[in-house]
């Protein structure tokens, strides 16, 4: 590793010399002319998975999107002060509106139609580094921060409906909450008592609230907190805003509403580490909506990552070729995930078994469009031919709705996904020199 600098000496470069001893090994000189020879382009890797698909069932009308950014901001020594503002977005868009917009070149007032009364924000800060309270240390302030947040924020909604996830309310059962660590002594407590936003730990007898059960605490020292616990935040509160809607017109009076609309979430269904304890309540739900014939269509769009530089090294060689062609999808197994985009070996652990709640599927909808999307399906199967195309909720009215989704402003983009991005992005500048000026002020 070479010595980087502060800007008062340079930095360390690397050695052209040292290049001399590896390009004389046998293995390495072939593998240079090879890398280099002009070779007619052949797809890599199993392209069995690959399906015609002709949706023919009718678009969704209702579609709801969300996004979110966060960024860190750090003030210059001696203070050396670091705080996160976090902010997500969600959208609502009807599809007739929508299809009435020139991709290309949206006009603006049609643009401000969309958007006008539509939209809803969550934003908070938490402190990271060297940000001092007369109310407790570092790792409290952030701990209540993250509650009051999501209690107060309109009019309690978001944590209400982390009580409906975690207590399991659309199934009428009053069972508790996952259990979780302590966050002052460690010890395992079996779960908040059925509705509860606070109580006591049974051990220490500190005071511990819901949002502990998610695990924020855990990913924090006494007196900082990474950038992790910000975009952990910023990913539970897309989830939770998200399905703040799924569990109102889950309730409404009107229960066709529910199935008529398209939820979309910027990024894979993933939920990784502690946060992951949410995971086996959403498929819970999702299995739930299946037996009571209601589906739900939600998808999640992977816009960079493994899996979109895996479909963009083949995409290429599959159908369409032509505008007009049909669409072709790939549901991917988890075998094919394993051996074509990880290439890794068998694994102890099945692949995303706890920490996905979709599975991903490929999308091609013209020689122009491949989206990595993630569906549901349910619950969890450890068969590595799984999932299938049956398994998918809701693929054909999903797969009718998304061609009038498309935006052309970005390769492969949805509109409803870049429409909330514009809302909740916060760019690293000038957002970050107008947010360290505020901090410095403040």
């Amino acid at each position: 590793m070479p010595y980087g600098t502060s800007g008062k000496l340079p930095s360390e470069t690397a050695s052209k010399l040292g290049h001399l001893a590896v390009i004389q090994n046998e293995w390495v000189c072939s593998l240079i002319e090879d890398f280099e020879a002009i070779t007619t382009d052949v797809p890599q890797g199993d392209l069995s998975v690959w399906q015609e698909f002709i949706a023919d069932a009718p678009p969704l009308k209702y579609i709801w999107a969300v996004d979110g950014s966060y960024i860190a901001v750090k003030t210059d020594p001696p203070t050396g002060k670091e705080v996160a503002f976090i902010k997500t977005a969600l959208l609502s868009i009807e599809r007739a509106k929508i299809d009435c917009i020139d991709k290309l070149n949206p006009h603006p007032l049609l643009l401000q139609d969309i958007m006008s009364e539509s939209a809803l924000f969550h934003a908070t800060v938490l402190p990271l580094k060297n940000v001092k309270t007369t109310l407790g240390n570092n790792y409290d302030a952030v701990r209540n921060i993250i509650y009051e947040s999501m209690k107060i924020d309109e009019g309690g909604a978001y944590f209400e409906t982390l009580k409906w996830i975690a207590y399991e309310k659309w199934n009428k059962t009053k069972g508790s909450s996952p259990s979780f660590d302590c966050p002052h002594c460690e010890t395992t407590i079996e779960g908040l008592p059925f509705d509860a936003s606070e109580s006591t730990c049974p051990a220490c007898g500190g005071g511990i609230f819901l949002t502990d059960m998610i695990g924020f605490h855990l990913d924090m020292s006494e007196d900082s907190a990474p950038d992790s616990v910000a975009s952990s935040y910023m990913l539970i509160m897309e989830t939770l805003m998200l399905f703040t809607i799924v569990r109102l017109l889950w309730d409404h009076s009107d229960s066709r509403l529910f199935s008529d609309t398209l939820f979309i979430k910027d990024g894979p269904l993933t939920l990784r580490g502690q946060y992951s304890k949410l995971v086996p309540n959403i498929r819970k739900f999702v299995e739930y909506t299946k037996e009571k014939s209601r589906p739900i269509h939600l998808i999640g769009q992977e816009k960079s990552g493994i899996f979109y530089e895996h479909l963009m090294s083949i995409s290429k060689f599959v159908n369409p070729q032509r505008v007009g062609d049909p669409t072709s999808i790939a549901v991917l197994p988890h075998s094919y995930v394993r051996k074509e985009v990880y290439r890794s070996p068998d694994l102890s652990n099945p692949y995303g078994k706890r920490t996905n709640w979709g599975e991903k599927i490929y999308v091609k909808l013209d020689p122009d469009s491949s989206l990595v999307l993630n569906a549901l399906v349910g619950e969890y199967s450890d068969n590595s031919s799984f999932p299938e195309v049956k398994d998918i909720i809701g693929l054909e009215r999903i797969l009718s709705t998304l061609p009038s989704l498309i935006s052309r402003k970005y390769e492969g983009a949805l509109y409803p996904v870049e429409l909330a991005n514009g809302v909740a992005s916060m760019s690293s500048y000038p957002s970050a020199k107008i947010l360290e000026r505020f901090i410095e002020k403040r």
